[in-house]
């Protein structure tokens, strides 16, 4: 019995299920002239010997033992993440870790409630996110689709047998199987193909190219004084996607059939390799940079407070160890202990919105943070911003003028060809001609017989070489006489029309000017000729007259131009990289009120550095010719220059851009290795559901943003008060558990953050947590948060005159009273975009606000307050503490406006 000889198998000896690779050995491609067919080239007959396998297939025994050595024709599985890993990889967030650092110091001096509290707070956080992405991977797992069902494979039972077709499923196709493609079939691993007859590939999913591909086995190129079909943009240049005689897993066949060898199954297919590429890690995301920006600068005041506090007291009050504590506390209030959770909380709320009301599924919830600070949308314009068919524009004699003639005989061409051509599915370039013929025929009855009378005699489908196609049809008002209506690519048609030179290069430029404004023209010619007894073959497309040209321009979506608007009014510049003629490209924006601009070409693109690529990029709308590669350069180039990306692809060619950009988006129906990388999954491949998915993390954004800015500000101010105190009284100014009641209170009421709706306002521009921006923002708010605690001193040393036997206990109380009152003034009034006297919305927030208000004045009055050494306080510092805080919520609604109204002129 044959085998797979000892240089093939080596690299596949693993056990079964594991991916391998089958190492093609050319006998002799090395001595073979690298002019006459390089070794990357090899023949079918070397491929076929290099197999141990031939034109009629392997024999059963030998699938069998090649199925157990290299295990089932699949795409390796992502494992899927175990929750506890899952939640341990949460902790390596930077608050997170801050949170866990602080808890462990505050359990070193003994000050166990904060430990406790902080650990408690560090758990539910983690549970919350990782509970969050174990869904959204559930979710993301139910839409799997196998790449084909089922293959047909030529089997023998013996080597003396004839081969046998037979049907079985893909997972069992080794490699050395010749299987059959039939129009329709979707590639089941990657072959070489030994025969072919006008077979065209959809490699789409693997190159993004919308037209299909031709291919053909060695030796049986295009045919003589053919015009060549279609290359294919690949990033791999023509060594691997551009090879006619190779199909590849992922592609499906458009019309034709063909026989190939299978050379590569499993992890070893190109598509494979591409999967496992979307594996590596993307570099940190505008998340993750905005959160460890934050993170840096709190750590700097954290680690800057407590020896400030012991270095003040040990010098100005002589205490030593005995402050710890207390400096510990300080650093503790400092950190917004709630920001996991409200993050969390926040951004979970938002995805599971997004999977309510859009069936958008968002598997990494910071990605729903990247998606608001998106101010640069990236993505190709087949079924986003056109759909996947076009729709005649207009029609042209040989002059330029309207010429309805050409849409009569083209629609009479189409129509015949879709019922006799027997094509694996309807071709959209026939039913756009339908359709507008349809149209056009309503206001003019009697110009033209209706093109059902047109009985056909014969079909000459379309193939890529000949690039057209022909109906043979009985003219009804013409007995004895026969119609060839031809119409296919301009070039093919004109040679064989009857033209004179000059009217034949007029033609020409016409067609030239109309290609550059974007549009696709289909020629239109026919010859009239007795009827004949012998069959028509292509040799009879020749001596046409010339009709004119239908043009054709991609149809719009549906919801694209108002998608758009949304996205300009957001601040979300969208820019197109594809793969399309540069005049294809700048029609679609036209046609949707998307101003191209100059539309720079892959070649001006190489011819850039990346910094001169970066300054360049942003400028520019329009990215035409664009290999894979250029889409990850020019989405590098966009985040080098600052700005936040997110990209939209659905096929592996688009695997690179998706790694690059800060967020990746797909549709539902991209290809599964897309699908395992992208952060987000749309329901379809539809703008409207991009600019919904961008508000809705704007709208968490913006609860996170003024989560931070009113508790960072308020803490500040808190602390600095502190610090002052500790300096001015011969008394700490408060206890270490009154420290820790006052921040559980404070966080509790801050959970209503997560259930606060942001303004509107946060919506119109993208929601990007810079660190600078927040240090000024609570620099200011916290030094006027610690004027009110400064002013509330005065107001406790003029009303607790004479009272120094209770003077700790009294200050403790007041102190305690008044922080609790103006963290509640800060919650209602900071709110971003928000004013005071608004009654809409802000419901959670007000409600926790007027319960810390509450707590604040009652709990010293209440018997825990000698308990926390708190006591009661006389009347009058009530009627002095109210005029502070109306000073101070004068004070903050007036730099509230004032700073809103500095972002809004920057």
């Amino acid at each position: 019995m044959n085998s797979v000889p000892e240089d093939a198998a080596a690299e596949g000896s693993g056990a079964p299920g594991e991916r391998s690779a089958v190492v093609i050995e050319l006998p002799g491609a090395a001595s073979a002239p690298p002019s006459v067919r390089p070794p990357s080239s090899p023949t079918a007959l070397q491929v076929l010997r290099s197999l141990d396998s031939g034109p009629r297939g392997l024999l059963e025994s030998q699938a069998q033992e090649r199925l157990a050595r290299f295990g089932e024709n699949t795409l390796p599985d992502r494992r899927p993440v175990a929750r506890p890993t899952r939640f341990l990889r949460t902790l390596r967030d930077p608050f997170t870790s801050v949170l866990l650092c602080l808890g462990l110091v505050s359990a070193l001096v003994s000050s166990w409630g904060t430990s406790a509290v902080i650990a408690v707070l560090v758990v539910v956080s983690c549970l919350l996110r990782s509970t969050q992405e174990h869904r959204a991977d559930r979710a993301t797992a139910a839409l799997r689709e196998l790449v084909a069902t089922t293959a047909t494979v030529l089997r023998r039972d013996g080597p003396d047998d004839a081969p046998r077709i037979r049907e079985i499923p893909v997972g069992e196709l080794v490699p050395g199987d010749v299987i059959r493609l039939a129009p329709g079939d979707l590639v089941p691993a990657d072959v070489h193909l030994l025969r072919a007859r006008g077979l065209t590939v959809h490699q789409s999913a693997l190159t993004g190219e919308s037209v299909p591909v031709p291919k053909h086995p060695d030796g049986a190129g295009p045919a003589p004084g053919a015009v060549p079909g279609p290359r294919p943009v690949s990033g791999e240049g023509d060594g691997v996607f551009a090879r006619p005689q190779e199909c590849f897993q992922g592609s499906s066949v458009a019309t034709g059939s063909g026989t190939g060898v299978v050379v590569a199954t499993g992890g070893a297919t190109r598509f494979a390799a591409a999967y496992d590429r979307s594996a590596r890690r993307r570099g940190a995301s505008a998340f993750d940079r905005s959160v460890q920006g934050i993170s840096w600068t709190l750590i700097r005041f954290m680690l800057l407070t407590p020896p400030l506090v012991l270095m003040a007291n040990a010098a100005l009050r002589g205490r030593g160890l005995e402050t710890l504590p207390f400096a510990v506390a300080v650093a503790v209030g400092l950190t917004p202990e709630m920001l996991p959770v409200i993050v969390t909380t926040a951004l979970a709320r938002g995805a599971a919105r997004l999977a309510r009301e859009r069936a958008v599924i968002v598997k990494r919830l910071p990605a729903l943070h990247d998606l608001g600070a998106v101010d640069v949308l990236c993505l190709d314009k087949t079924g986003t911003l056109t759909q996947d068919r076009p729709v005649v524009h207009r029609t042209y004699g040989q002059d330029g003028d309207h010429r309805p003639e050409a849409l009569h005989w083209a629609a009479v061409n189409a129509l015949w060809t879709l019922q006799l051509a027997e094509l694996p599915e309807p071709d959209a370039l026939d039913e756009a001609v339908l359709d507008a013929w349809e149209q056009l025929h309503g206001p003019h009855p009697d110009s033209y017989l209706p093109i059902e009378e047109y009985d056909a005699v014969a079909v000459l489908p379309f193939d890529p070489q000949r690039r057209l196609a022909t109906a043979v049809v009985r003219h009804p008002r013409r007995p004895g006489t026969h119609v060839l209506v031809v119409k296919g690519a301009v070039e093919a048609v004109l040679d064989r029309c009857a033209l004179e030179p000059g009217e034949r290069a007029r033609l020409d430029a016409l067609a030239a000017r109309e290609a550059a404004d974007g549009l696709r023209l289909l020629a239109v010619a026919r010859r009239e000729r007795r009827a004949g007894f012998g069959p028509y073959t292509p040799a009879d497309e020749r001596g046409l007259a010339f009709l004119g040209f239908v043009a054709l321009r991609d149809a719009l979506a549906p919801s694209a131009a108002g998608a758009l608007a949304v996205l300009a009014h957001r601040g979300v510049s969208v820019k197109l990289l594809t793969g399309d003629h540069p005049g294809t490209a700048a029609r679609a924006c036209r046609d949707l009120g998307l101003a191209p601009g100059r539309v720079m070409t892959a070649e001006e693109v190489d011819a850039l550095s990346d910094e001169r690529l970066a300054g360049t990029a942003g400028g520019t709308a329009v990215f035409a010719r664009c290999t894979p590669a250029h889409k990850a350069r020019i989405v590098d180039a966009l985040r080098t220059a600052g700005y936040t990306t997110g990209f939209l692809g659905d096929g592996v060619n688009d695997l690179p851009a998706l790694h690059a950009a800060d967020v990746g988006l797909c549709p539902r129906n991209a290809v599964d290795v897309v699908r395992e990388t992208a952060d987000v999954v749309l329901a379809e491949k539809d703008l409207g559901a991009i600019a919904h998915a961008i508000g809705a993390g704007r709208l968490s954004s913006g609860t996170i943003a003024t989560y931070l800015r009113i508790t960072l500000s308020s803490n500040l101010g808190n602390v600095l008060a502190m610090l002052a105190a500790g300096l001015l009284l011969p008394f700490l100014p408060m206890l270490p558990g009154q420290v820790l009641v006052q921040n559980l209170c404070f966080d509790a009421a801050q959970l209503a953050f997560a259930f606060d709706r942001p303004s509107p306002s946060v919506l119109r521009r993208p929601a990007v947590l810079r660190p600078r921006d927040f240090l000024r923002f609570i620099t200011g708010f916290g030094l006027l948060n610690a004027a009110a605690d400064l002013a509330t001193f005065g107001v406790l040393a003029l009303a607790l005159r004479g009272a120094a036997p209770d003077g700790p206990t009294g200050f403790h109380s007041g102190w305690f009273t008044e922080n609790l009152l103006t963290q509640a003034l800060v919650m209602v009034l900071l709110r971003t975009g928000r004013s005071a006297a608004e009654g809409r919305g802000g419901g959670p927030l007000r409600a926790a606000a007027a319960g810390l208000a509450a707590v604040g004045v009652l709990l010293p009055l209440s018997p825990a307050g000698p308990l926390l050494g708190m006591s009661a306080l006389p009347p009058l510092y009530y009627l002095l503490l109210g005029s502070v805080l109306a000073l101070y919520a004068c004070g903050l609604s007036w730099a509230r406006r004032r700073y809103e109204r500095g972002r809004r002129n920057t």
